[in-house]
């Protein structure tokens, strides 16, 4: 039953552990951060000292939780990038003293091949190659998966992620963060053809969610003028309208990924793949366009170690460690 890997994520502000063992995840502890719902936005330095306050009580949590001890492990599986940077050096440097003090080896992990490979925790996986929309707060890729560590972005945004389209339109709404789920959440209950958003023209398979801040503050300011009370009166249609447009933006690429590539396995992954509104939107378009389309369940989504743990898995099977002397990296390409 080898190898037993303890994982440890901490790229921004969920201090996660997890313990994997023989390529089987036994548990994803995860420690959230309400500290900064009150500034509307991470805060990177409390961050960090909140991975500091949470790391050794959510590892204890995840050995605990597989039945297993610190002398049982083969190796310590951290994430090097990318991140926020204070956040990612209290997962790295917890990592190295516990496989210095162990005498393991230690496996780097980047965070975005990681949330591709989630999809391999449970069944049903998929098979290589196939497409993966990776969207989160910070990122916005479509990913060409050749193999579990061969992965190369061939469309991504080139300003805003989508993530944050959805928190900042949030903000200007008056919803309290983090305000995508919760725009998530109000357009279930509206109109998603209420109102509508310009497009935004990009060459290729890349995004731009830059100018949807601006466009929509723009649409807020007009309504407003006429009806003071317009969001509280038309919040639902409101939040289903622009959810609708971003998701299709997302899709259309999408789409157009599948008809250059010939490939119909399709998955998404990140925190935004959490969204019922792209769930089931890809759902229907893959049914309509006859693609095998893979979901994630929700806990593996948003930030988390089994995610982590997977990958390292994959890592440890082909002898890849880390050096000692490793630094974490705020920007981290795919293919490092």
């Amino acid at each position: 039953m080898r190898p037993v890997i303890l994982a440890i994520e901490s790229s921004c502000d969920e201090t996660s552990a997890s313990v994997i063992r023989n390529g089987k995840v036994l548990n994803n502890i995860i420690a959230s951060q309400a500290v900064h719902q009150k500034y509307g936005g991470v805060v990177p330095e409390l961050a960090s000292r909140a991975h500091q306050q949470n790391i050794v009580a959510v590892v204890d949590a995840a050995l605990e939780g597989a039945g297993t001890t610190r002398t049982a492990l083969d190796a310590i599986a951290f994430t090097r990038g990318p991140g926020l940077m204070g956040a990612l050096l209290v997962g790295v440097s917890f990592a190295k003293g516990l496989a210095m003090g162990l005498k393991i080896p230690l496996i780097e992990v980047n965070h975005m091949q990681a949330h591709v490979l989630a999809h391999f925790i449970d069944e049903p996986r998929p098979s290589f190659p196939f497409l993966c929309l990776t969207v989160s707060g910070g990122h916005t890729q479509i990913v060409l998966v050749k193999d579990y560590l061969d992965m190369e972005v061939i469309g991504q945004t080139q300003d805003d992620a989508v993530g944050e389209a959805f928190d900042k339109a949030a903000k200007i709404l008056g919803l309290p963060y983090p305000g995508g789920p919760l725009i998530d959440k109000y357009a279930q209950q509206g109109n998603p053809r209420a109102y509508k958003f310009s497009e935004t023209v990009m060459p290729g398979l890349d995004f731009s969610f830059s100018g949807i801040k601006t466009a929509f503050l723009y649409f807020l300011r007009d309504k407003k003028k006429d009806n003071p009370a317009f969001v509280e009166e038309n919040l639902a249609d409101i939040c289903a309208s622009l959810q609708h447009h971003l998701v299709s933006m997302l899709l259309t690429r999408v789409e157009q990924a599948c008809a250059q590539t010939g490939i119909r396995q399709v998955a998404i992954a990140g925190g935004v793949s959490a969204n019922q509104g792209l769930r089931q939107r890809l759902h229907a378009l893959g049914e309509q366009r006859g693609w095998e389309v893979f979901i994630p369940a929700f806990q593996y989504c948003t930030d988390n170690a089994g995610m982590i743990a997977m990958a390292a898995h994959y890592k440890y099977q082909r002898g890849l460690f880390a050096p000692l002397d490793v630094a974490p990296l705020a920007r981290m390409p795919l293919s490092t």
